[in-house]
């Protein structure tokens, strides 16, 4: 609801979409680190790691390690992609699931 466009979606969109992207916080409260971010990742059950093929499956990226990795840092973030960026396309799966296994 913080977005500057959130009340412009909210009144021209039904729904949302099945992409998703978050951003991790450190301990410090500021951006995790990309092996934090990747380590969350890998801790995930029910997503496969991979960018989303439009399938029916639930799938998760680290932009900067899978699409971006040859990039600058500064050019990652003059794109929009920060370290501690993870893309999630959720397919078929219950979404209470999903949330369970990224909660944990």
């Amino acid at each position: 609801a913080s977005h500057p466009y959130h009340d412009l979606a909210s009144r021209t969109m039904r729904g949302g979409g099945g992409l998703v992207t978050f951003f991790l916080r450190g301990a410090d409260g500021g951006p995790a680190d990309w092996r934090t971010t990747a380590e969350v990742i890998d801790r995930v059950r029910i997503p496969r790691i991979g960018p989303s093929l439009g399938g029916v499956e639930s799938l998760i990226e680290q932009p900067l390690v899978m699409s971006y990795w040859n990039y600058a840092p500064e050019e990652r973030r003059a794109f929009g992609i920060p370290d501690n960026m993870i893309r999630l396309a959720c397919g078929i799966e219950d979404a209470d699931d999903l949330v369970a296994d990224l909660a944990q």
